[in-house]
């Protein structure tokens, strides 16, 4: 989706150390790297030498600095990033942001506003469960479960702030059912808090960061959280007691991941998979590439695999040789970064995918795929971006791997939106990288009905995360994002990313039927001093009637008038919060996911350090004068 830096390794560290867990190892072996390279000091250590228990405390970034550029570069010389990912799940370093995850014990008290909620009932009451409101992933919510009308926006203010951890983003989508939040962190904590107060229900420690949202269902009679982590792997949790009902790692390449809420329908857990492969492709050692995109189909009663499919029909096999020797597979990627939408009309799921990772480019990267509800079969696919083959090599120094099509990179993060048109017409809908807006016809496989452009697209351009709709327009909020180097000690690379105040962003409302622009909202101006901004808005839209919601990698998050795009609501974000469990929070770039609004509350996070973004920790609150 988005070319991979540090969150990259991050996730190859806490990915590492599950399958070595779990008795998935990659390979090379991590345990004969350290043999050969670390266990002659640190299984007998001497004078200032730690042991291998003082660096399982480490972080693993932590780990990886001393490899590259610190204490330990002569160590590490010569490995490969694929080495050190193996020999950091040997390791595995348990320092970092999950051992500082805020405490997770209950401190709801046991009064009448803390009782077992009859989850079953509030799923047919005002509630904001899974990426969207509904399974067409149109992110609308109506006026009734918003319990908010245009006219009160204007006076939202802060209602409370949760700190979500030592972590520098915040990306889960906020879930609300049944007056309860439930969140997964980065910190490796799935949490239920009181939709109210913000206090504690419960928390589970996942294998893994959650880098995706949650959604609520059922497990055989139990209300249950179904929800993914970083390593893959699938999680049922009671919904009442946050204890684990089942989990399943449903797939077998290394390098997978979950960077999406599930899909929950009649029983079933849809979940997509995407990947981290295109990250690790920049090193010119390394076999790229193997991942394929897939999406699963679990029983929710007991997570056992119904049916899983591909995005792409064949599995990698030899290309060609590298620059340096090394044998090349494909075709491979077109990972799924979003939730599956379903169309209960014809009984079919669709997902869009990402690009390719390596030569040949398949004909169902950066397409819009239609599969079988109950069985998976792929129906048709509507391929938007032919020829998308990319990895981090395209920009490294060392492009040994990079593919012969070089990009653009103009993968979907965001799930299609089913619309009705009228009559018996309708559409999905869907905006991309390229900054192109698509309407394609589901009953004819996918035909497409118009394209409009929305901005000038580029690896982190176009939209990113999620478009919105009112059953009258589309809601369009663009990226763009400028970017530049800047020198920083401090890095392991030796340099950090800078935004640039004054390249980006816009919010754009089409009409459904024809695509045409209805308004375009222009990018907020950066104020004079502001050390790091950027207007791009990456994040995911929300509308409600009336209102469209927004948030910027500035830090603000605005409301706009659907009908003409003017801001009614505007707030700073990127500043410090007291909190309900303790430490303060602090907030920053606004990205991913975008508000929840039920019950007259808007639920958003804030924090994004990628991407010279501003970091931050902390899920925010927001209801009519606070109350």
């Amino acid at each position: 989706m988005r070319y991979v830096c540090l969150l990259a390794l991050m996730l190859m560290i806490s990915t590492a150390t599950v399958l070595s867990a779990q008795g998935v190892a990659p390979a090379p072996d991590g345990a004969a790297i350290y043999k050969e390279r670390c266990a002659s000091c640190h299984d007998l250590p001497q004078g200032r030498t730690p042991a291998l228990g003082a660096i399982k405390a480490m972080s693993g970034e932590a780990i990886y600095v001393a490899l590259s550029t610190g204490a330990m570069k002569t160590q590490g010389q010569g490995m490969s990033i694929v080495q050190i990912f193996a020999l950091l799940g040997y390791i595995a370093p348990t320092g970092g942001a999950a051992a500082d995850a805020p405490l997770i014990t209950r401190t709801c008290k046991a009064d009448a506003g803390s009782t077992a909620v009859d989850f079953k009932a509030a799923l047919n009451a005002p509630r904001w469960n899974g990426w969207s409101t509904s399974s067409t992933n149109s992110r609308f919510q109506d006026a009734s479960s918003a319990g908010l009308v245009a006219a009160q926006v204007p006076a939202l203010k802060l209602k409370w702030a949760f700190n979500l951890g030592a972590v520098t983003m915040a990306r889960s989508q906020p879930v609300i059912v049944g007056g309860r939040v439930f969140l997964g962190t980065l910190t490796n904590v799935v949490y239920s808090l009181d939709a109210k107060s913000g206090c504690t229900y419960w928390g589970f420690k996942t294998d893994a960061a959650v880098r995706g949202g949650a959604t609520m269902g059922d497990a055989n009679g139990v209300p249950a959280i179904f929800v993914g982590d970083a390593s893959a792997t699938v999680y049922a949790l009671n919904a009442q007691s946050g204890e684990l009902i089942w989990k399943i790692r449903p797939v077998d390449n290394f390098t997978t991941m979950i960077t999406a809420a599930p899909q929950v329908h009649n029983g079933v857990v849809y979940q997509t998979f995407s990947s981290f492969e295109e990250a690790i492709a920049a090193d010119p050692s390394y076999q790229c590439c193997s991942f394929r995109g897939s999406v699963v189909a679990l029983d929710a009663a007991t997570g056992k695999k119904i049916w899983q499919t591909f995005t792409i029909p064949e599995a990698a096999q030899p290309t060609k040789k590298n620059a340096g020797g090394v044998q090349l597979l494909g075709p491979s990627g077109a990972g799924i970064w979003s939730t599956p939408t379903i169309d209960e009309k014809l009984g079919v799921l669709y997902v869009s995918t990402g690009d390719n990772y390596s030569d040949p480019a398949s004909k169902t990267s950066d397409s819009v795929l239609a599969m079988n509800l109950k069985t998976g079969e792929l129906l048709w696919s509507r391929q938007l971006t032919e020829n998308d083959a990319f990895n981090n090599s395209c920009t490294s120094p060392s492009p040994a791997n990079c593919p012969t099509a070089k990009g653009p990179d103009f993968d979907f993060g965001q799930p299609p939106i089913l619309v009705d048109l009228g009559g018996a017409n309708r559409a999905l809908i869907i905006a991309q990288k390229s900054g192109m807006v698509h309407a394609i016809d589901p009953d004819k496989k996918g035909a497409i009905l118009w394209q409009s452009r929305a901005s000038k697209g580029g690896y982190l351009g176009g939209s990113q995360w999620g478009s919105a709709s009112d059953g009258q327009k589309v809601y369009v909020a663009t990226s763009d994002i400028g970017l530049g180097g800047v020198p920083d000690a401090t890095s392991p690379v030796g340099f950090r990313l800078a935004v640039d105040p004054k390249i980006g962003g816009g919010l754009h409302a089409l009409d459904l039927k024809t695509g045409a622009t209805v308004w375009d909202a222009m990018p907020a101006v950066c104020a004079p001093g502001q050390s790091v901004c950027s207007p791009a808005q990456s994040a995911a839209v929300s509308v409600i009637p009336g209102v469209v919601f927004s948030g910027s990698v500035d830090g603000h998050l605005r409301a706009y008038s659907t009908a003409n795009g003017v801001v009614l609501w505007d707030v700073d974000t990127a500043r410090e919060f007291e909190t309900v469990n303790g430490k303060p929070a602090r907030g920053g770039s606004l990205d991913v996911a975008g508000p929840a609004v039920v019950n007259g509350m808007v639920f958003v996070n804030s924090g994004y350090g990628q991407w010279g973004g501003m970091p931050g920790n902390a899920l925010l609150v927001f209801s009519v004068d606070g109350k």
